[in-house]
């Protein structure tokens, strides 16, 4: 028996850890270099763990690390069981392990299984012919008789989603960019061996995945086309407005029906260790809400999901938000969300939703008071705004292409500023794989830190306050009331009932409490409002109370 093994007997394993934890997000090559090379690294990551713990949070999500050409910065993958030399070795990882473990901190990492670079040893073998014992790993697919791809699937990056092989003289399929194609999840062998990294990972010691583009896994065997979406039902929560990959109703390049199943398979080998966890990103205009009550039902599949219903630009009003939490609780009855407002693929949501510093912070209260796990992306605890970044600095191929229509996603990856007075924000000693912000600098970590009122001590207070409130981790959640300007709700768990309101507006708002003897509670970071039937909270004020009778 192992030792976590006999930790999981002895009763001193969490299972059920995932449940209501908040989660930060790191983007590895803009956290901390160490090295001097303008990229982050895994073992600046190290450097910072203190930082990152003493913000509260249970876990650190990395964004991918394994070896890659970094056509599409680490989404690109050429070897899932190997660190690219950029960001260090698996000793530098065995060590981030072992410190953040030490500070009581869990490690996901970011694993993308459906699709790999081109670069890997598998395409290049599965391109080298049809009859090689890794011809079926890729979906192939002859052209049309008049040469043309043979749909009309389109790829999120733009254009067609098949490119031209000539060695095979065949199209493969690439859901994002022509250097990631994508793996078939149909072949048996392909399954096996993604489930085979999935043990490599947790044996080495991680806690848990993200699992990137969960919904891609399996395509249509028959390659029917997708049909039109009408124009009314068009939205530009996966790509941006410009992109035509909006214009369809995405039924067979995703969202397939078999990928349950192999879900299955994967939650059986994460069940085979104490406390691990999947959480799936699921990308979708249309089902999102849906697929995600699909993939997180009963216990034998996907322990948690998030869908783009706040990662979108639709201004969350608190009729909008009201909206999604009560369609949420229709379509997903057992399943657990995992609630986010940015992450490294958006405009950051203090830009995309243009909100103060104080409207940032009754959001993130709100955020931190819903039934679900959060995700926070790094320097959302700084409120970082979108950085505007120079074209002729751009790196991301997304932003090159659709330039100025869209900028891509660089402005939201820029590096951290960790103090105010150096030119690269203390993030490097050599010039930065993206340009530090220069209006970032003024909400360093060094600028932020210890100061009362900062947003950095209002995210560690929240996250304390949570902390403290099982109704909050893991209670059940009832709304009680809202319009555009102001939502109000209950979070009940076992004996614990509170009532939380958040205005969401520049104006004092009157919201009615519930029937209860209500008392305000102490520990949150926001001003103090006289406990009555009626309150009058304040222009972005939360407010929370404990129900006596409960």
């Amino acid at each position: 028996m192992s030792q976590m093994e006999a930790l999981a007997d002895a009763g001193a394993v969490n299972k059920d850890w995932w449940r209501g934890a908040v989660i930060y997000q790191i983007y590895p090559r803009s956290y901390q270099d160490s090295n001097s090379d303008g990229i982050g690294d895994l073992a600046g990551i190290v450097h910072r763990l203190k930082y990152i713990a003493d913000i509260g949070v249970d876990a650190i999500w990395i964004s991918p690390f394994f070896r890659s050409p970094m056509l599409d910065f680490g989404y690109d993958v050429s070897d899932y069981r190997d660190i690219d030399p950029m960001f260090g070795t698996l000793g530098d990882f065995d060590i981030l392990l072992k410190e953040a473990h030490k500070l009581g901190v869990k490690i996901l990492i970011d694993l993308v299984l459906s699709h790999s670079s081109d670069q890997h040893p598998w395409f290049q073998e599965s391109s080298s012919s049809k009859t090689n014992p890794k011809a079926d790993w890729y979906v192939w697919a002859d052209a049309k008789p008049d040469g043309t791809p043979p749909n009309n699937w389109l790829s999120i990056f733009g254009g067609s989603a098949w490119e031209w092989n000539a060695e095979r003289m065949q199209y493969y399929l690439h859901n994002f960019l022509t250097s990631q194609p994508d793996l078939n999840m149909h072949n048996p062998q392909v399954q096996q061996e993604m489930l085979d990294i999935v043990r490599y990972w947790l044996d080495r010691g991680v806690d848990g995945f993200r699992l990137d583009t969960i919904n891609f896994y399996f395509h249509d065997t028959e390659l029917r086309d997708n049909p039109a979406l009408p124009v009314e039902d068009r939205n530009d929560t996966i790509a941006p407005a410009v992109n035509p990959y909006n214009w369809q109703d995405h039924q067979y390049d995703k969202n397939r029906p078999e990928n349950l199943d192999f879900l299955r398979k994967m939650r059986a080998v994460m069940d085979e260790y104490p406390a691990a966890t999947m959480v799936g990103e699921v990308g979708d205009g249309q089902y999102g809400m849906e697929i995600q009550a699909q993939y997180t039902s009963g216990t034998d599949k996907v322990h948690m999901c998030y869908d783009f219903a706040f990662l979108s630009n639709s201004y969350p009003s608190g009729t909008r938000i009201a909206d999604v939490l009560t369609r949420f609780a229709d379509v997903n009855k057992d399943g657990w969300a995992c609630w986010a407002f940015s992450n490294h693929d958006v405009t950051r949501h203090a830009t995309r939703w243009n909100l103060s510093e104080q409207a940032s912070k009754v959001y993130a209260a709100l955020l931190l008071s819903l039934r679900g796990s959060v995700c926070l992306y790094q320097g959302e605890e700084l409120g970082l705004t979108e950085a505007f970044v120079p074209f002729e600095d751009l790196q991301d191929p997304y932003g090159i292409r659709f330039w100025p229509n869209y900028r891509g996603r660089d402005g939201c990856r820029t590096p951290i500023p960790w103090v105010a007075d150096n030119a690269h924000g203390g993030f490097s000693d050599a010039k930065p794989w993206l340009p530090v912000a220069v209006e970032h600098l003024d909400r360093s970590v060094a600028n932020q830190q210890d100061k009362p009122g900062s947003m950095l001590s209002f995210y560690q207070n929240m996250i304390g306050f949570r902390s403290t409130q099982p109704a909050l981790i893991t209670g059940a959640l009832d709304l009680v009331g809202h319009s555009d300007a102001w939502i109000s709700l209950i979070r009940t768990h076992e004996a614990q009932r509170l009532f939380c309101a958040f205005n969401l507006s520049d104006q004092a708002q009157d919201i009615s409490l519930p029937d209860g003897s209500w008392t305000s509670i102490e520990g949150v970071p926001f001003e103090t409002v006289t406990v009555a039937k009626t309150i009058t909270l304040p222009p972005y004020q939360a407010f929370f109370a404990r129900d006596a009778n409960a």
